[in-house]
């Protein structure tokens, strides 16, 4: 395994003899900014999914310009793109990892040991050289998003191993002619009108929400519904900070989930609300979700992506990135926050409304701990370049990228993902569909929503689910507490 050894500033030494050269043989031609020579360029390979559209070979033309300024920038070193099936990235990537056969950057979803990717740390306490005046890395990001003060951007070790390019926040995309139609109003506020909606929108000629095979319609919608119903527990469980000492944190961390399950304090079967929920979301999915979804293929930019931006379904999950895909489209849409679910819809309800925030899981790589020398150079350059306003404005602006940085600005056309509680503030209780290493991907409960499983089957599953990731958590990380010394 290949360790960081400190932070080098890529090409110093070639500079240096570069200068050498010059001065003694007149070889200036031979020298720039990269580091490289005619003939000396280093190839990296960037793996991961297409977040913004179907193409198996580019991640579109914003990503494509990105890397062709990048290489104008850096002339000696070239990246190429390999793109990766949404439903098997993470899989494909988490293999390679453990075999020592990743790229030399890889999408940071990938399940994987703390020693098998390199530790940024020092790298982002020294200049990023794409922004000028620049004394620290860490310093152009939002501190609330990606810094000391978040909980979820460090690894069970405590340190950083993934630079974000954006920021992702998510929400329903609707047809407002559809809705017009059915003589459905928009937004649908709660729970009840989402799923009194969906008859309207039958009769209408539509299905009414969009979804397909892939993890991540279910898992959202799982996400916000369980955020919305557990946040009273917030108080009980918050037991770590962010450094995973002994306090309070913005939001649950991994410690204080894994702490939770394995004291038995967060127990799916005695926890109402976790059966409550699934009964929520499954009721959803049998009003409202596309016929036979579970037969459909993921979407790449929206959830049942062919059938909502084709017309045929009235809403659909999507990114901010999704907003791209809607140019050419000749209906009207517009877009809405995930409803509440209010006190009339659940007896458990509080009143917590919806919130997913502005979240660091968009567009975010990591390096491998096998990339060393020259490529980890390289790579390393690619993630100053791209995280810069510099190398990263102009992506933002044509893929419908929020910044993760503070001198950046979210591309048009956001207003209904950016406003109010599910923007502004994220759940507090977010990661209660632990899934083990060898799981990761796969739901829980689709059998449940698929009517495949019952309730105690599926509460049952989520336990064991959820025991034996804490417990692959505390041994990642090696916490000492003796409620993490479990076989």
């Amino acid at each position: 395994m290949a360790r960081l050894q400190g932070p080098r500033r890529p090409g110093v030494a070639r500079v240096l003899s570069c200068a050498i050269l010059a001065g003694v043989l007149s070889l200036t031609a031979a020298c720039n900014g990269s580091g490289a020579g005619e003939g000396d360029q280093v190839t990296i390979t960037i793996a991961g999914p297409n977040q913004w559209n179907s193409d198996p070979k580019s991640f579109g033309p914003a990503w494509d310009d990105l890397v062709k300024r990048f290489e104008e920038a850096e002339p000696g070193i070239k990246v190429e793109t390999t793109v990766l099936p949404i439903p098997d990235f993470i899989q494909t990537l988490s293999t390679q990892l453990t075999a020592g056969t990743a790229p030399e950057l890889v999408f940071n979803q990938a399940p994987h040991q703390p020693d098998q990717v390199v530790e940024l740390d020092e790298y982002l306490n020294q200049p990023n050289p794409y922004v000028p005046g620049n004394q620290r890395w860490i310093e152009i990001f939002n501190p609330d998003q990606f810094g000391p003060k978040s909980g979820k951007v460090r690894n069970t070790a405590g340190h950083y191993e993934w630079v974000p390019f954006n920021l992702v926040t998510i929400g329903l995309y609707y047809n407002a002619d559809a809705f017009a139609k059915a003589g459905v109003q928009a937004p649908l506020t709660t729970y009840g009108d989402f799923v009194a909606a969906c008859p309207k929108l039958k009769a209408a000629g539509y299905a009414p929400l969009a979804m397909d095979n892939g993890w991540l319609g279910q898992g959202w919608t799982y996400t916000v519904v369980m955020g919305m119903l557990m946040d009273k527990y917030f108080d009980r469980w918050n037991q770590f900070d962010a450094d995973g000492k002994e306090g309070k944190a913005a939001q649950l961390t991994a410690k204080s989930v894994a702490k939770a399950v394995l004291t038995g304090d967060l127990d799916p079967a005695k926890i109402p609300e976790v059966a409550e929920g699934l009964r929520l979301i499954k009721a959803l999915f049998d009003a409202c979700a596309t016929p036979n979804w579970s037969g459909i293929s993921g979407g790449a930019s929206f959830v049942g992506g062919n059938d909502f931006v084709g017309g045929k379904a009235a809403m659909a999950w999507g990114t901010n990135f999704a907003e791209t895909s809607l140019d050419a489209v000749s209906w009207k849409h517009s877009t809405m926050p995930f409803p509440t679910i209010a006190e009339a819809d659940s007896p458990l309800s509080d009143g917590t409304p919806a919130r997913f925030g502005a979240e660091t899981g968009g567009t975010s790589y990591m390096i491998p701990s096998t990339t060393t020398d020259e490529k980890l150079d390289a790579a390393v350059k690619f993630l100053q370049f791209a995280s810069s306003t510099q190398g990263g404005q102009a992506w933002l602006d044509k893929s419908g990228g929020i910044p993760a940085t503070t001198d950046g600005k979210a591309a048009p056309g956001l207003q209904g993902l950016m406003s109010g509680e599910w923007f502004k503030h994220p759940p507090q209780v977010t990661g209660l569909d632990l899934q083990p290493k060898a799981r990761a991907g796969k739901p829980s409960y689709d059998g449940y929503l698929l009517g495949t499983k019952n309730e105690d089957e599926t509460l049952r599953k989520l336990k064991e689910n959820w025991t034996t990731a804490a417990k692959e958590a505390a041994k990642d990380a090696g916490w000492t507490e003796s409620w993490a010394q479990t076989k």
